[in-house]
């Protein structure tokens, strides 16, 4: 597939719908509900969860539990899917797309580069255009 084919404006839009109604929209909302701790320092150096088997600071606390990353990888999987078979009734944008415009990741574009020099059989190509 060729990003030639879409403008960055319609890329852009493209993007936005899509992490709307793919990831925002998800349980992930679930996760993201509930309370958030503050931080006297600012690092959370000094934030604590306390369990019956101890403390575990906040910086080492993971916040996802290996079942919920995967219903959320499916839903997102599964949403993606169907955003992108019905692309043309769905790249519309809602109330919560209210992010910047996206811009390129750099590591993943590198990866992309990778790949794209080994289809073509060209040597590496150079780290980034953006």
């Amino acid at each position: 597939m060729s990003d030639e084919a879409l403008t960055d404006a319609e890329k852009t839009r493209f993007t936005l719908a899509l992490v709307e109604q793919c990831v925002r929209n998800t349980f992930l909302e679930e996760l993201h509900a509930g309370t958030v701790p503050d931080s006297a320092v600012g690092d959370y150096s000094d934030v604590k969860v306390v369990t019956p088997f101890g403390e575990i600071p906040w910086t080492q606390l993971s916040r996802i539990s290996d079942a919920e990353m995967k219903t959320l990888m499916i839903e997102i999987t599964n949403k993606v899917f169907t955003f992108l078979t019905y692309a043309d009734d769905l790249a519309a944008l809602g109330g919560a797309a209210r992010w910047n415009r996206p811009e390129i990741d750099m590591g993943l574009e590198r990866k992309a580069l990778r790949r794209q020099a080994l289809r073509l059989g060209t040597p590496d190509s150079p780290e980034g255009t953006h």
